[in-house]
């Protein structure tokens, strides 16, 4: 069968079945790697470490809020996928891997976004590839773990941040129970209703979401 130069050659039905539950099987990996999910995970991770409540809120709330968050961060970018991938594909304006790399431009714009450019030149490094000249000269197998590598870093900053005013109240608490001889008596014990008491006084969930969201920007 002869296609013309301006005809998309189309898939069969079978086989973008294949594809599609293909791409669902990676779909978790790359929710972990090519969004903020990493970051807002690791941060809300700090956020209840710092409280010091343990297991409240649970694991699963967490990671749910963390999913919600990045479709949220990602809207604009899923937004950008859609119009310039995924509708044109399937009204067979396009092919496949036309598609595919058009999908692929919003997501390496918004990993750019938040890679630092000593992370990703280690990477341009330990792949032994030719300094690039652009941003389109860099392989996306090179540029996730650059964006992976600088997002930990980022939700570590955030972490320590987070982290000060409630090792402040750890420090009074310590000496107030020292100075008054009550060695015996745990610290985080009486510590921890005063940080629930400033968390929900400064409206802490509202300024962590916040200031997550922002730090995307």
């Amino acid at each position: 069968m002869i296609v013309s130069a301006t005809q998309t050659v189309s898939l069969s039905n079978p086989v973008q079945i294949m594809l599609m539950l293909g791409a669902l099987a990676l779909l978790p990996g790359m929710l972990i790697v090519m969004t903020g999910f990493t970051r807002i995970l690791i941060v809300l991770g700090f956020v209840r470490n710092a409280l010091g409540t343990q297991s409240s809120p649970p694991n699963q709330v967490l990671v749910g809020i963390a999913l919600f968050l990045s479709l949220f961060v990602m809207a604009p970018t899923l937004r950008k996928i859609d119009n310039q991938a995924i509708k044109p594909y399937q009204h067979h304006t396009i092919g496949a891997h036309e598609a595919i790399v058009r999908g692929l431009e919003p997501i390496r714009t918004f990993m750019f976004k938040q890679t630092r450019t000593s992370d990703l030149a280690m990477f341009v490094h330990l792949a032994h590839a030719k300094t690039p000249k652009t941003r389109a000269d860099v392989p996306t197998h090179v540029l996730v773990p650059a964006f992976v590598v600088s997002e930990l870093t980022t939700a570590f900053e955030i972490g320590f941040l987070i982290y000060l005013p409630f090792l402040i109240i750890d420090m009074i608490i310590s000496a107030t129970l020292m100075s008054m001889g009550m060695m015996m008596l745990p610290p985080i014990l009486i510590s921890l209703p005063f940080k629930i008491l400033l968390f929900v006084l400064v409206d802490g969930w509202h300024l962590v979401i916040q200031s997550l969201v922002q730090s995307f920007h």
